[in-house]
């Protein structure tokens, strides 16, 4: 009865995501296969560049809208969720225009949402091929003066399969992202930065808002923007179980499976979930959702219980704890939006990280919204997102409804 509740409102949801979102196309890129290669041995700094490239932002699949703005591709040294070297790949972009405002141009390092684990889905290729979804608040960015830095994450166009949704992983792309980009030509080496991001990219906003005293100190970080968090991994896994986009859900166990493989998640999957893991570590955001929609994780295990089941045993449960946001004390003020009608992030555990971080004395603005559906949240958030990341570069004194 739950499922048929919710079914017109998933639907169209997901409607909304095919429209919205095209899957790129393997090989969608202005470079080889080549730059995605990392060398045998990496430098030995974070956000150490390795190599770098110019590369293409456009605004429209057909490519007849280039973005106004200067465009790298760059691979850089970060750190996986182990603490071992890691080289990801991401982009650069800074606008053709002189920066209007005072002082040095700001940097945002934008974190993006929900990609897919195919290597052929990684931002920096679907930026080029302009086929990126989130590229409309990205040129709202650009359109702002500031430089944008967008990661592709650990294993996303890289070898290996990408770290979805990995708290420590995520938050250290994000942050040494800003370390590589300041080490390019035009942009200043220790000018004002922040962070932004929904979703998936929400989650790895905030863990790098959370890491970023301890990992990043000399960061002049203003602020961060998390929209739709899921803070709560074991909360969002029920939620998306037999809902249209369960195929996240499945993109999460994948990346357990590579994280930490010495937990054998996958010997919990029956054969059919055993092939729909695989599958899943090649498609992008599009395809899951079509492709998996409703499905229910109860028949992808050898018991028959489902896979939120056993993210609550050992010795799962430790390793989502692990990823749990909202447990470390940001050092800079945050601003998180949620809708109370998110149909894939559940807004309760959204808005259980904000009171931890409250407690723990952060200065956090969060803002409830009404619109329907998470695609909904994202689009009506990017205007007090914007004017949000304005007030932190013009130095005012941040808000707080603590």
């Amino acid at each position: 009865m739950r499922l048929s509740h919710r079914r017109p409102a998933a639907i169209l949801t997901a409607a909304v995501i095919a429209l919205s979102m095209t899957a790129v196309p393997a090989g969608a890129t202005t470079s080889s296969a080549d730059f995605y290669a990392p060398p045998a041995t990496l430098p030995g700094d974070n956000g150490a560049i390795i190599r770098h490239e110019p590369s293409q932002f456009f605004l429209d699949p057909a490519k007849l809208l280039p973005a106004p703005a200067h465009v790298e591709r760059i691979m850089y040294r970060s750190t996986d969720t182990h603490g071992d070297p890691v080289a990801v790949t991401g982009t650069v972009l800074t606008p053709t225009t002189p920066w209007p405002g005072a002082g040095e141009r700001p940097i945002v390092s934008y974190a993006p949402g929900t990609q897919g684990l195919g290597d052929q889905c990684a931002p920096s290729k679907a930026l080029a091929a302009g086929q990126e979804y989130e590229g409309p608040f990205i040129a709202g960015l650009l359109a702002r003066g500031y430089a944008v830095v967008v990661t592709d994450y650990e294993g996303l166009g890289t070898p290996g399969v990408h770290t979805y949704v990995n708290r420590k992983a995520e938050g250290h792309a994000v942050l040494d992202a800003i370390r590589a980009a300041q080490q390019l030509p035009g942009l200043p080496s220790d000018g004002p930065v922040a962070i932004a991001g929904y979703s998936q990219g929400g989650g790895a906003s905030a863990a790098a808002a959370e890491l970023q005293p301890a990992y990043a100190p000399e960061l002049d970080l203003k602020g961060a923007y998390a929209g739709a968090v899921p803070a709560d991994l074991a909360a969002v896994g029920k939620s998306l179980d037999g809902a249209y986009a369960v195929g996240f859900l499945m993109f999460a166990v994948a990346s357990v499976n590579y994280a930490y493989p010495e937990l054998h998640i996958t010997d919990v999957l029956n054969d059919r979930g055993k092939a729909l893991e695989a599958r899943v570590e090649n498609e992008c955001t599009v395809e899951a959702v079509v492709g998996h929609a409703f499905t229910r994780t109860a028949d992808l295990t050898v018991d028959g219980r489902p896979i939120s089941a056993y993210l609550a045993e050992e010795p799962y449960a430790s390793v989502v704890e692990e990823q749990r946001i909202g447990t470390l004390e940001p050092a800079v003020p945050v601003y998180v939006v949620h809708s109370a009608l998110d149909d894939i992030v559940p807004y309760e555990q959204g808005r259980a990280m904000v009171r931890n971080w409250c407690g723990e004395g952060a200065t956090v603005q969060f803002d409830t919204l009404a619109v329907p559906t998470h695609v909904g949240g994202a689009v009506a958030g990017y205007p007090a997102a914007f004017a949000w990341l304005e007030g932190r570069f013009a130095g005012e004194q941040a808000p707080s409804n603590c």
